[in-house]
């Protein structure tokens, strides 16, 4: 890659950990969809992008924890079995063409509601704990798989199932990503698969938007603002993973 890509390529990066660590998010599936564009091979992308998902994920689980968004007894039970079914994940190289197709789906459809959510509701209920546990752990093997922290899976499902409000699902979306994205790179390690060099070139752009989009989500944009960002991030997440291989 010359330096005027690799420039473009850095600046991309940046705006993607700025829009997704907004909502919580640490922006794999952005990262994946950019580096595709680029064409780089996808034994550099995968490893890469959880390399920056971790970065990003530390900084927004961070920052929306300091703004007193962040509940652990709702984080919990999506994360226990989570990070096992992560490293699963991680580990297998599987054709998942159909798989990546209908996910795409539900994100677009999870898009689409989100633009027309109009605010937080008057109360939320957790889910009962045996619910918890099996949706974290099918989120954690679709994070594994896909090379996705699971944010763009758990956040969505946390709002429509009235289970947390918007900031709060945020929170805990931001640190469930950093442990499932940890998991998922150590399977991928564990597979005998190595961290490329462009990784750290890239981990500056990463941290610099991840530090400004996780501050201005956690402590200065409205709900509103927070859907329709997110719905945004849905979007690009669902074509990227309909539309790119």
């Amino acid at each position: 890659m010359d330096v005027a890509h690799l420039i473009l390529l850095f600046l991309a990066i940046g705006v993607i950990a700025f829009l997704y660590s907004c909502v919580g998010h640490a922006g794999a599936s952005g990262y994946i969809a950019v580096m595709t564009l680029f064409g780089l091979a996808t034994t550099t992308i995968r490893p890469t992008a959880l390399v920056l998902n971790i970065l990003v994920a530390i900084i927004a689980s961070f920052q929306f924890w300091r703004a007193g968004h962040f509940s652990w007894k709702l984080f919990w039970p999506f994360a226990l079995l989570s990070i096992p079914a992560a490293y699963f994940g991680g580990y297998l190289q599987l054709p998942a063409g159909i798989l990546r197709i209908i996910i795409g789906l539900v994100l677009l459809f999870s898009a689409v509601r989100l633009f027309f959510r109009r605010g937080d509701p008057p109360a939320v209920v957790p889910p009962p704990l045996p619910t918890a546990l099996a949706v974290g752990s099918g989120i954690g093997f679709l994070s594994g798989l896909t090379g996705t922290g699971g944010g763009i899976f758990l956040t969505p499902l946390l709002l429509f199932s009235k289970w947390a409000k918007t900031k709060q699902a945020s929170a805990v979306s931001a640190l469930f990503i950093l442990v499932n994205s940890i998991a998922g790179l150590a399977g991928f390690i564990s597979a005998r698969q190595s961290i490329p060099a462009l990784a750290v070139i890239l981990s500056a752009a990463a941290i610099i938007g991840g530090a400004i989009g996780s501050h201005l989500g956690s402590r200065k944009f409205p709900v509103r603002t927070i859907s329709i960002l997110l719905a945004t991030v849905l979007v690009i997440a669902g074509c990227k993973l309909i539309f790119t291989r």
